[in-house]
């Protein structure tokens, strides 16, 4: 696995051992087309379009870079919350627009206060207690839910939580499990004026369904993730109650570089043929 390529999953090759992937459909009808592949290195925590047991049933290796990615996401998920609760995205249209100091008054951008605010978070893996950390730095509440029940004071099912948060941000794997589980019944539960953030997968959300909510204005939301990336719905466009940015989770200088050394370290384990330290 020396050789370095850059190439297309539809191109058949006898020749590669192993695919570090980006957002990429690996099935089996790609898988067919390696018949030498040893490894599929996902460049990211999420491997939902890797289909791991026809992987598996091939003796293919799937690894992933957990670990390294939720102080970024987390981070952007803080943002989304402020930016929607304080109306930042579109205060900054105003500025652009020219409409700031003539005659314009500053009665339609009033939001809410952060500190205070109800915070449920849907997952708490190591993104979603990163968030809480920070959350409580803002002197937010925060409520959890996650699929293990506990005695934790702050912990809520899922349905309870939806209703008694005023922001709810998603930090779940995409699985058959969750995948739509955030359908219009789940959403028909949160409060008016309550708001959605999702840095997790679009899929967990039944997008159709949030749309409605959104157009109909009963809801907020801060997106980063979509059903499917990168078209949005075009209903989202011009609405001022939602804050949508192009799947920027991960996006800062350390966490990728830190992304590509954990996506390296796992090919040369496979390559010393020793068990990689992200195998799936």
């Amino acid at each position: 696995m020396a050789d370095v390529e850059y190439g297309d999953l539809g191109t058949p090759r006898d020749d590669v051992e192993a695919l570090a992937v980006v957002a990429e459909q690996v099935d089996r009808a790609a898988l067919e087309r390696f018949p030498k592949l040893r490894l599929v290195a996902n460049y990211g925590a999420g491997y939902d379009l890797v289909d791991v047991d026809a992987c598996r049933e091939r003796g293919v290796v799937v690894t992933n870079t957990p670990g390294v990615t939720a102080a970024a996401t987390a981070d952007l998920a803080m943002g989304l919350i402020l930016a929607v609760l304080r109306r930042i995205a579109a205060g900054d249209r105003v500025v652009r627009s020219g409409r700031w100091g003539s005659g314009w008054a500053d009665e339609p951008l009033r939001g809410d206060e952060v500190s205070g605010a109800t915070l449920g978070i849907v997952g708490l893996g190591r993104t979603g207690q990163a968030v809480a950390h920070r959350a409580r730095g803002f002197e937010m509440q925060v409520l959890y839910t996650r699929s293990k029940p506990d005695d934790d004071p702050a912990y809520r099912p899922l349905d309870e939580l939806l209703g008694q948060a005023e922001v709810v941000t998603l930090h779940v794997p995409l699985t058959d499990e969750t995948r739509g589980f955030v359908d219009a019944r789940r959403l028909a539960l949160m409060r008016d004026g309550a708001c959605l953030v999702n840095t997790s997968r679009g899929q967990v959300v039944d997008e159709d369904a949030l749309v409605a909510e959104l157009v109909s204005g009963r809801l907020r939301a801060g997106l980063d993730v979509f059903a499917n990336e990168p078209d949005v719905p075009s209903e989202l466009h011009a609405l001022d109650n939602v804050v949508m940015t192009p799947h920027l989770g991960t996006a800062t200088e350390a966490t990728r570089e830190a992304m590509t050394r954990a996506l390296v370290d796992n090919l040369l384990a496979v390559e010393r043929g020793a068990r990689p330290p992200n195998a799936v």
